[in-house]
């Protein structure tokens, strides 16, 4: 974290398995934490138990993203970190994905980031600067089979957060990106409950298992950090060794 006091953390797609990690570790350092989602049942349960602020938010549209962030920061806080947890997993080939999930993957995984960014770095860059962590894939840098819409939505989120820490960083705004491999979520399941994909999944880690929120809000917790001051730019691939290992 940013050792300020009046700092806030706003956590996009702050229900979800990813999300919660991060903010826990975030409040349990004692940092004020806002999360943001479209489940305001899910949402406001999730604050409560947290301790957190909640605010909602439909990240793929503008205007909810400006909104959320008005809310978030009504109180005087300085905005000091966003984090992007929001995605999708759509796993099919090229010439069996509708133009409908195109779209959505698109908009749900870049089209997020992109706003969430906009606003974030209009409020960073008068106000001391910030850290921001967007989510990528290891299938954006690693050709998977049956990846290409979801490969092509991260892949684009990795270029923004290049291009952003290069606009940004005269401000002190530093933007970096987690690219896990697969994440035992409840988005995953549909993957990690059939037995005979879970095994095909394990074989491709050289780790031998596959991942837990705890290990990728780890990572993002590390990039937020006021210690990592001199870190931006930056792909950190947390992903048992797929994109680069071949143990065996």
């Amino acid at each position: 974290m940013n050792d300020d006091d009046n700092g806030l953390y706003f956590i996009a797609g702050g229900t979800g398995a990813m999300g919660l990690e991060v903010a826990k570790r975030l409040r349990a350092g004692g940092a004020e934490v806002v999360l943001a989602a479209r489940n305001e049942t899910r949402l406001q349960k999730s604050a409560s138990e947290l301790g957190a602020r909640a605010v909602l938010l439909d990240a793929t549209h503008p205007e909810s993203v400006a909104q959320a962030f008005g809310m978030a920061l009504g109180n005087g806080h300085r905005l000091v970190g966003v984090v992007n947890c929001i995605g999708t997993i759509l796993l099919k080939p090229a010439h069996l994905t509708t133009d409908e999930e195109w779209r959505t993957t698109m908009d749900t995984n870049l089209t997020s980031s992109f706003l969430l960014l906009r606003e974030a770095a209009r409020r960073m860059m008068t106000s001391g600067g910030g850290a921001m962590v967007f989510c990528s894939t290891v299938a954006a840098q690693r050709g998977l089979f049956n990846h290409e819409a979801i490969a092509a939505a991260k892949a684009g989120v990795e270029g923004l957060t290049r291009a952003a820490a290069a606009t940004y960083a005269r401000y002190q705004i530093r933007v970096n990106c987690v690219a896990p491999g697969l994440v035992q979520t409840p988005l995953s399941q549909f993957l990690t409950v059939n037995e005979a994909a879970r095994k095909a999944s394990l074989a491709l880690h050289p780790l031998g298992r596959l991942g837990k929120p705890a290990d990728i809000a780890s990572a993002i917790c590390w990039l937020l950090s006021g210690e990592q001051s001199w870190i931006t730019g930056q792909v950190l691939h947390v992903d048992g060794g797929l994109s680069t290992v071949q143990a065996r």
